[in-house]
């Protein structure tokens, strides 16, 4: 008896200890955020809302306009870009760009690739100077999107992330000389959450370490892909970011015990001497995220949450079985002793028979009780409820019936 006490009050300190260790966690890293791509959950943040240098993390954003206007039908992966000046001008400086453009024209698709995989910068302005006539109009539309998003901190000058002093005379009007994009890491996950949910196709690219630009090899910056120096199972994008003065970021994407999970590391620790400092702190986000957090589904499609029902007003019966119209799929903390619930909304004074199957009669919300800030980048999950049977209506004079009492009740 005494050696099974033991064996319980060792497991319970070592739950203790692991919690404890869970919360004192702290990324390398000055500002940093996880979240789960479908929930929004999020799940770890540090600083995450202050603005920050994100370099050639910009490009994410420049790409989510490319394929918004293909998705428009104003492009198609095929399109001819023809290289201006202005990007074909920095090839010549490897500082500024790595793939050449001696054709003076790609398609759409190799510039995509090359911006993504490479972070190649005269792609992504040429990429700009096509849906947007001229760079700085296409910053404008970078903008317009980032309000529509609800982002309003963010400083944007360029469409590649570089600093403005490698753009000459090409500048955004009334941006200084050597200003650079800045956004918090909150923001950045907004836009890569939207990327990967809204064009999902992205991550074909972005998994890739090496392409082909027209006969030149390209190699990612990804260190986490798969073969990679500092490869984790599960990453299979999203981008990097350097310069002097954002430092090194990264913002990745893995898919981590089931959860799609997006990582953002700005200006990580000890870059200055360490090269791999952001992929190791963005491994250990995510170990920490792994070990922390799980997938729940509270409610199955097709069942009801403790035998929820929905009023039914003139129906042969009273109430419908509420039921799940999709599987109810929440991220909750494994290590959190705090409860979590799920609230039924629907019409209290009911729904007017005939109602059909299928019918909308409500939803289900998650009442989160382990938040980290503000708890979701938009809204909590919710689920829609629909009746599980028909209810047909009521004889006719039956319902006359329940109207007449109805209204002598309220009225009079």
């Amino acid at each position: 008896m005494k050696k099974i006490l033991c064996l319980v009050l060792l497991f319970l300190s070592l739950l203790s200890f692991q919690a404890r260790a869970e919360e004192q966690f702290d990324v390398a890293a000055k500002h940093a955020i996880a979240v789960e791509a479908d929930t929004g959950k999020i799940l770890y943040e540090k600083d995450a809302a202050s603005p920050a240098g994100i370099a050639s993390i910009t490009k994410i954003l420049t790409v989510y306009l490319v394929y918004k206007e293909i998705k428009a039908g104003d492009l198609t992966w095929d399109t001819k870009v023809k290289i201006s000046n202005y990007p074909y001008g920095l090839t010549t400086d490897y500082s500024a760009s790595n793939v050449p453009m001696e054709a003076r024209e790609y398609t759409v698709k190799q510039l995509v690739d090359a911006a993504m995989i490479a972070s190649a910068n005269s792609a992504a302005i040429a990429l700009a100077e096509k849906v947007g006539g001229t760079e700085p109009r296409f910053v404008d539309m970078m903008k317009k999107q980032l309000q529509d998003w609800g982002i309003t901190d963010a400083k944007l000058v360029n469409a590649s992330g570089l600093n403005n002093k490698l753009l000459g005379d090409h500048i955004y009007p009334g941006s200084n000389s050597d200003e650079e994009n800045t956004m918090s890491a909150k923001d950045v996950a907004i836009i890569a959450r939207h990327l990967i949910k809204v064009f999902p196709q992205i991550l074909k690219i972005t998994k890739k370490t090496s392409g082909d630009f027209a006969g030149t090899k390209m190699d990612t910056y990804n260190y986490m892909l798969p073969n990679m120096p500092y490869a984790r199972e599960g990453v299979d994008g999203l981008k990097t970011g350097t310069t002097e003065f954002a430092g090194a970021s990264f913002v990745a994407t893995s898919n981590e015990n089931g959860m799609r999970i997006i990582s953002v590391v700005l200006n990580a620790d000890n870059s200055d001497t360490d090269d791999s400092a952001r992929f190791k702190a963005t491994n250990d986000l995510l170990n920490y995220v792994s070990n922390t957090y799980e997938k729940t589904t509270v409610i199955r499609k097709g069942q009801s949450y403790k035998n929820s029902t929905a009023k039914v007003i003139d129906g042969k019966k009273s109430s419908v079985p509420a039921v799940a119209k999709e599987d109810f799929v929440v991220i909750q903390n494994k290590l959190s002793d705090k409860k979590n619930t799920v609230t039924i909304n629907s019409k209290k004074e009911g729904y007017i028979a005939a109602v059909k199957k299928g019918q909308l009669i409500g939803k289900a919300s998650f009442k989160d009780s382990s938040l980290v800030g503000q708890g979701y980048l938009d809204s909590p999950p919710t689920v829609k409820l629909v009746a599980k049977t028909e209810v047909k209506r009521s004889f006719f004079l039956k319902v006359w019936w329940n109207h007449f009492v109805r209204y002598v009740n309220e009225k009079l």
